[in-house]
């Protein structure tokens, strides 16, 4: 591997999944103005609209919401106007 081109400044990072709150750390090298205290220490904070804990396909509740292709939507919806 190349030397050198790999960051230096890892550190623990809290990650927030503002979803439904929940919090893990790992470590990041993230910049963040924001703090969350974790069981009595403070870390850097980044906050996630959508996490492995909410995200559909990891939680198992994954919702069709299309059931038929755009292109066949599209043929269907001018369909009427075919002379």
């Amino acid at each position: 591997m190349r030397k050198g081109i790999h960051p230096e400044n890892y550190r623990m990072v809290a990650f927030k999944d503002m979803s439904n709150g929940d919090v893990f750390l790992t470590r990041s090298t993230a910049n963040t103005k924001e703090t969350l205290d974790v069981e009595g220490v403070e870390y850097p904070l980044i906050k996630l609209e959508i996490s492995r804990t909410s995200h559909p396909y990891y939680t198992g509740k994954i919702k069709l919401v299309d059931t038929a292709g755009r292109i066949d939507k599209f043929k269907n919806k001018y369909a009427k106007f075919k002379k």
